[in-house]
């Protein structure tokens, strides 16, 4: 026999589930705009949903203070009831979606990695793992003992120290821009940098490879100093003198021809003080397959950068 849904005659008001979830929302996190984030609609949506809830009970649910949303005493009771529907609505099996629940991967970058190899990268990721949304933060460069809130946290510094292989083999190769070159006397061989403006950045120092390429020369002592290896770029590419680059970070100034490689051939091959590494922190199997995933495709990147200075020198 089938049961029916009220009594005989009675006037049952049967609210929308969006109303519902709204106020429910609403009242465990305080906040409208909370509360929207969380249903992934509007605030001005949520307060509207909420509004015509109680324009349907005949009674106001929340009280609506300048810092926080608390319940009334009508809404107390009745949120007790709500939650007990939603919970029964929610374990119908066939209110059930059959596929996966979004995962958010916090990662961690200093700037120029994530702006010329971690964002290009982006969609591609997002095509493989469409049930991982990451959320981009920046480090700060040069600065070492802040707690890092990030699943993954991507480093300039010794991979081995932190027990994980390096995503990139890079190299260090002086830069300039075209017009700073033309005023300048030819720049063959590394010796001919002598006089040169030479762009200061503590984060790949000069000196040693200067010294790979027999020079014992110190370090620049004048000019700004740029603790950014992007901002050096830029600096470089503005005119302001020779950057000591890594082509796997240079390589869109590279191909637009506003940097130039110098002694592609009559230089040394010298590694950077510090290469880029990925630890995991937390984050479950969607953090190791981001890192090994980034360790493949920063690899390739770097040796098609390297691969490619001769064709741009």
């Amino acid at each position: 026999m089938t049961l029916p849904l009220s009594p005989a005659g009675a006037d049952v008001r049967f609210p929308s589930i969006e109303g519902l979830r709204a106020f429910e929302a609403v009242a465990r996190l305080g906040s409208f705009e909370r509360a929207a984030e969380e249903l992934a609609v509007t605030a001005s949506a949520v307060s509207k949903r909420v509004a015509t809830l109680e324009d349907l009970l005949g009674t106001p649910l929340l009280i609506r203070q300048p810092r926080a949303v608390l319940p009334t005493p009508a809404g107390r009771e009745y949120l007790e009831q709500v939650r007990v529907a939603l919970g029964l609505l929610a374990a119908v099996p066939l209110h059930r979606r059959p596929v996966q629940r979004q995962q958010r991967l916090r990662v961690s970058s200093p700037p120029t990695f994530a702006r010329q190899v971690l964002v290009p990268l982006l969609a591609e990721h997002a095509a493989a793992w469409p049930q991982v949304e990451l959320e981009i933060v920046l480090s700060i460069p040069y600065v070492d003992g802040l707690k890092v809130d990030a699943d993954v946290e991507i480093r300039n510094g010794d991979p081995a120290a932190a027990g994980v292989p390096a995503l990139m083999d890079d190299v260090l190769v002086p830069v300039a821009a075209p017009a700073l070159l033309r005023r300048l006397a030819p720049l063959a061989v590394p010796a001919d940098l002598a006089g040169a403006p030479l762009l200061r950045a503590p984060l790949e120092p000069w000196r040693p490879w200067l010294r790979a390429a027999g020079l014992d020369w110190d370090e620049p002592a004048r000019g700004p100093r740029l603790f950014d290896l992007g901002l050096a770029l830029e600096a470089a590419a503005c005119g302001h003198g020779i950057a000591l680059a890594r082509p796997s970070l240079a390589r869109p100034w590279l191909q637009a021809g506003t940097l130039r490689p110098l002694f592609v051939t009559s230089g040394p091959t010298v590694r950077p003080p510090g290469l880029y590494h990925a630890v995991v922190h937390q984050g479950g199997q969607a953090a190791q397959d981001f890192a090994a995933w980034l360790a493949r495709r920063a690899g390739e990147l770097c040796d098609t950068a390297v691969a490619g200075l001769s064709a741009v020198g």
